[in-house]
């Protein structure tokens, strides 16, 4: 199950780069820490924090996508608690060949719903908050 959340947040953090915000409610707000991690093993960390208020249509997800240099990946995939508070994220992915390296980076995150759509209930992406921050990976 975690490997499918981790490729559906990788894959919808990069839809979400060429997609257009599509809500942004006064209480949907995404912000991502200046500071991330990558280990020996490849294995890089990424944390933030979002807050959203309805997720009664679909699941929302906080995705993330680090940006090094050429290389782009997208980190993991966080299931959000939309209730109207402030939580924290934090996304994981094991990274190698060519793998990260300390240093600067970009982060791409978004706060997105799957809303069904259609009369077979297809899953479509909407976008209630994205943020691109500069980060250190130490």
């Amino acid at each position: 199950m975690r490997v499918r959340l981790a490729l559906a947040g990788a894959l919808l953090a990069t839809a979400a780069a060429t997609a257009p915000t599509a809500h942004a409610g006064a209480a949907d707000a995404l912000s991502v820490d200046p500071r991330g991690t990558v280990a020996e093993d490849g294995t890089v960390t990424l944390s933030g924090s979002y807050r959203c208020v309805d997720d009664s249509t679909g699941p929302v997800f906080v995705g993330s996508t680090l940006i090094q240099g050429s290389r782009s990946t997208g980190i993991g995939g966080t299931r959000a608690v939309c209730d109207g508070l402030v939580h924290e994220w934090t996304n994981s992915a094991v990274v190698k060949e060519p793998g990260y390296r300390a240093g600067e980076a970009r982060v791409e995150a978004t706060l997105m719903r799957l809303t069904p759509q259609g009369p077979l209930g297809l899953p479509l992406p909407e976008f209630l908050a994205a943020r691109e921050s500069d980060v250190t990976l130490g």
